[in-house]
């Protein structure tokens, strides 16, 4: 296997992921500089990037988002295999621009007084609970959101 110590500079497209033993992984999408001459359909360079330094580990897992811009220094693996992306065991990380817009879950749980709706992007149901945790049911759709609640309250006298 061929190392070397190097600093790339890339995008991250996914929110960085716990990994074992107080690590953190994420892929660091790098773009070459003369990227405007290359054809559309050219692959961008993907490199998988893990850190086991505290403050890098609280950084990517509280404070990075997909979009940011970072240098990442580090000792650099070659894949061992074609087709694999190249391993970077990441010892400097430096923040060079954010997303311009923080990047929302899938999920957002919202509030309606007493209870509480999880609106999710793959599905138009919205599960609707108390705020104390009691299932009241599942809605069809945002807009009958109301409707359940109302229909629980009828039903439990207005008790959340």
């Amino acid at each position: 296997m061929d190392t070397t110590h190097c600093a790339v500079d890339g995008w991250v497209d996914a929110i960085p992921a716990p990994g074992p033993r107080g690590t953190a992984t994420f892929d660091l999408t790098i773009r070459p500089v003369d990227a405007d001459t290359l054809p559309d359909d050219a692959p961008d360079t993907v490199v998988s990037c893990t850190s086991a330094a505290a403050g890098i580990v609280h950084e990517l897992l509280h404070g990075i988002q997909p979009g940011d811009l970072l240098r990442v220094t580090g000792t650099l693996v070659q894949p061992s295999a074609p087709g694999e992306p190249a391993r970077l065991t990441v010892d400097v990380l430096e923040v060079l621009d954010t997303a311009l817009l923080p990047v929302l879950n899938d999920m957002v749980i919202d509030r309606y007084g007493d209870y509480c709706v999880i609106f999710d992007a793959d599905t138009d149901a919205v599960p609707v609970f108390t705020t104390s945790g009691q299932w009241v049911g599942l809605a069809d759709n945002p807009d009958a959101i109301t409707t359940l609640i109302e229909i629980h309250e009828r039903v439990t006298g207005g008790d959340a």
